[in-house]
């Protein structure tokens, strides 16, 4: 079993930047795929960032390439989503996920994910 806790989320204006954290409980963090999603209540959950427990491989969805990092530390169990030159539109609840044994067919999805966090609220003004 896998606990996740994310914190960070907040208030920014666009433009500005804001760093999720996500602290996972278990002695087997490092192999787990882990992901960021986002959503907005009454849609579906959007797939942000992933980065593999191998290889650290790390895949983004277009909408935030270029402007989003994440990274993990397995040493503090944690993964980070920077988030950079906030929009308006990336709004939303964002949540961590961790994976393991699932298809990396799955990666963008939430079904290639077995434990999630509580979320957190990221809202950006213009």
């Amino acid at each position: 079993q896998v606990q996740l806790v994310e914190s960070g989320g907040g208030l920014v204006q666009a433009g500005g930047s804001l760093r999720l954290s996500c602290a996972a409980s278990g002695r087997t963090f490092r192999s787990y795929r882990l992901g960021w999603f986002r959503q907005t209540p009454g849609k579906e959950r959007d797939f942000v960032a992933a980065i593999s427990g191998s290889s650290g491989s790390t895949y983004y969805a277009d909408s935030v390439k270029g402007r989003f990092t994440i990274s993990r530390d397995n040493a503090k169990n944690t993964v980070y989503l920077q988030m950079n030159s906030l929009k308006p539109e990336d709004t939303d609840v964002y949540y961590c996920a961790a994976g393991l044994g699932l298809p990396i067919e799955a990666m963008r999805t939430p079904e290639g994910y077995n434990y999630w966090g509580q979320g957190t609220q990221v809202t950006v003004s213009s």
